[in-house]
């Protein structure tokens, strides 16, 4: 494995922290502490809102980043982890509800990855309109290795399937 990897993270959030303030905010200041303890953020989207998927009713923020790290995907995945659970995330209850701060790998430059915990690409990053459109932002021309698809075409065969 190379010194240094690429990975596109998917940034999600539907509830104000007391320090950081609405969730666009949350967004912002979670980019600059990965920047900081994580690896370089090299891009960054603007912040976009989305409805909630599941039993949440508040709108999420959403952001795409692109962070260059020397983690290997287990070590990435913990340090996300932490990174929520510094920023009030809970685990436990119900899946898919209010949360402060969501942290998804959804691409990386290894390619596939799958253990236990983790799966990369991250398995539902194609049907997310959420997703797609931050991360086209940043990098339109980045491809899924099981698909061979670009973020661009994703979002696209995304937005007009069935039309």
């Amino acid at each position: 494995m190379p010194d240094q990897h690429l990975y596109l993270i998917a940034l999600g959030g539907n509830v104000r922290h007391r320090r950081y303030g609405v969730p666009a905010q949350v967004l912002t200041a979670a980019t600059d502490a990965i920047d900081d303890a994580v690896g370089k953020v090299v891009a960054a989207s603007p912040v976009m809102h989305s409805a909630a998927v599941g039993p949440s009713a508040r709108q999420y923020a959403n952001a795409a980043i692109l962070v260059r790290s020397k983690f290997g995907p287990r070590d990435m995945l913990a340090a996300l982890k932490d990174m929520e659970a510094i920023f009030g995330r809970r685990r436990g209850g119900q899946r898919w509800s209010a949360r402060t701060l969501d942290c998804d790998i959804v691409l990386w430059s290894g390619g596939v990855w799958a253990d236990e915990a983790l799966t990369i690409p991250h398995p539902l990053f194609r049907e997310r309109d959420f997703v797609l459109q931050p991360a086209a932002a940043i990098v339109p021309h980045w491809r899924d290795p099981l698909t061979n698809l670009s973020i661009r075409q994703l979002l696209f065969r995304n937005r007009h399937q069935g039309a």
